[in-house]
């Protein structure tokens, strides 16, 4: 999408879309079995968009038995290597070539910004999927170190029918995450998305058997947790879930597998993650500009986000000063007005979750410095101002659960090892970050901090090339890189006694 491109074009495009609204199974569009459907609402202005399929057992059922026929068929599973990549390529590329329309479904449907959409999610959504499809026959099998009579091969092998349960904050990177590893390794994939962005999960199936994936291989079933995805949770010929969203499903999750057929389940449950700044950091400015944007981009919807900002105390005034400062100017406003930098509130529950947690700060004696507010009511979506909070201390709510939403809470430490363990107190460990000048410093924090990603100098660093999950009750299970390949893989011992 060109940067050129004014609201009102923007807006004039948005117009024209055709919103895909039902489930994708078996190769092709059906409505859900008992005809049900759910009411998607844009966050933008909270205008009805379509009416989606609202799926149920009947139609995970529908979707599992095509899944399975596809897995068996070995029209995916049972192809070269080098085959799946020249599909999979092909399903890049034709993300790629509708990225416009991907960028738009993605705004209007979840609220973020339009500028978000067309720099990081379509590109992002692309390169993970065409990294993947490169990576297909550059993974080797193993021989293991044997006797000279004894040939042991460790083999790879697709698991079958697996589940992809994403979340609604980055729709279609999350869906990517699941999506390429899980065809790259030849299994039958069904999509449950997010009932609040359920569109591009939606669109993208259709590209998909346009690019050659054959039916039956990627679905997509919509529809509520406690309907779809539970139907999938529980279903005895479903053999792995990977899942993306709150601890409270995750761990139901956990139990349907072990009350039905101990299917394989991968977690990544959100995180509260702590923001280290040091009073030898060489740069505050850059500090202090990563502090804001490590909490306000994605409105704060962003399962690492940086909700805890903890500050050593010589240098909390100076810092704190700097980061209202890059929250003020912050560019709020219509998702699709291409200079906004922070959209909508994904709806109105959410929306409602986070003043009351606004609410909360405040009764517990933190003092609000910046926002704190609904905004932009006339329009009929949902805004809040970017908000945050100083004297905050760990024990309290804001600092301790998950708020998911443009929320900062500051806290000072007098040293390195206090530092450390208030970014440890808590029932996550996604991911922290440390601003620092001294390298030893910046290796004892990174090597005590319990979490899945530790940034040094820097947030929310890393490409696909790096793993990305979390320590406790952030789940379990790696997304991105070559580790993510083990969520989707049977590993197969065959020993040769050789006479």
């Amino acid at each position: 999408m060109s940067a050129a491109l004014s609201l009102d074009t923007l807006r004039s495009q948005a117009a024209g879309l055709n919103f895909r609204n039902q489930a994708f199974i078996g190769g092709r569009y059906v409505d859900a079995a008992d005809g049900r459907t759910f009411d998607c609402i844009s966050p933008v202005d909270g205008r009805v968009l379509t009416q989606i399929a609202r799926c149920g057992k009947e139609d995970v059922d529908r979707a599992v038995r095509a899944a399975r026929a596809a897995f068996e068929d070995g029209h995916w599973s049972g192809l070269a290597p080098a085959q799946r990549k020249r599909t999979m390529l092909r399903f890049a590329e034709a993300i790629e070539a509708h990225a416009t329309e991907l960028a738009l479904l993605e705004t209007l449907d979840m609220g973020k910004p339009i500028g978000d959409s067309t720099r990081i999610d379509v590109p992002a959504t692309v390169n993970v999927i065409r990294w993947y499809a490169e990576a297909i026959d550059k993974v080797y099998d193993e021989v293991a170190p044997t006797a000279p009579n004894v040939v042991a091969m460790i083999r790879r092998e697709p698991m079958g029918v697996v589940a992809a349960i994403v979340p609604w904050n980055f729709p279609m990177i999350m869906a990517a995450w699941k999506i390429g590893p899980a065809l790259a390794t030849g299994n039958s994939l069904i999509v449950k998305p997010a009932e609040q962005s359920s569109l591009t999960a939606i669109r993208l199936a259709e590209l998909a058997l346009e690019a050659g994936i054959p039916e039956g291989v990627f679905q997509v079933v919509p529809g509520f947790g406690p309907e779809a995805g539970e139907a999938l949770g529980r279903h005895m010929d479903v053999d792995a879930i990977a899942f993306t969203g709150s601890g409270e499903v995750g761990k139901l999750l956990l139990r349907m597998s072990g009350e039905s057929n101990m299917k394989r389940v991968g977690l990544e449950c959100g995180g509260k993650t702590p923001h280290i700044v040091l009073a030898d950091t060489h740069d505050l400015d850059a500090a202090a500009t990563a502090a804001a944007w490590g909490i306000f981009f994605n409105q704060g919807e962003v399962c690492n986000a940086g909700s805890r900002l903890l500050v050593e105390r010589s240098i909390k005034d100076r810092l704190l000063e700097r980061v209202v400062e890059v929250g003020r100017k912050m560019r709020f406003g219509d998702p699709l007005d291409p200079q906004t930098q922070m959209g909508a509130i994904v709806d109105q529950d959410q929306l409602e979750k986070v003043l009351s947690y606004i609410g909360i700060g405040s009764e517990e004696g933190a003092k609000l410095l910046l926002g704190g507010r609904r905004a932009r009511a006339e329009s009929g979506g949902f805004y809040i101002e970017p908000t945050i909070f100083d004297g905050v201390e760990n024990r309290m709510r804001i600092a301790q659960e998950e708020i998911f939403g443009p929320v900062l809470s500051v806290l000072t430490f007098e040293d390195l090892d206090e530092a450390v363990k208030i970014g440890n107190d808590t029932i996550y460990g996604l991911a922290a970050a440390i601003w620092t000048s001294d390298i030893n410093k910046a290796m004892h924090a990174s090597k005590k901090l319990r979490a899945g990603s530790v940034w040094v100098n820097c947030f929310d660093g890393g490409d696909i090339t790096t793993p990305f999950g979390g320590y406790k009750q952030s789940g379990f299970g790696r997304d991105k890189s070559l580790h993510a390949l083990d969520k989707y893989s049977e590993l197969k011992t065959i020993w040769i006694e050789l006479h």
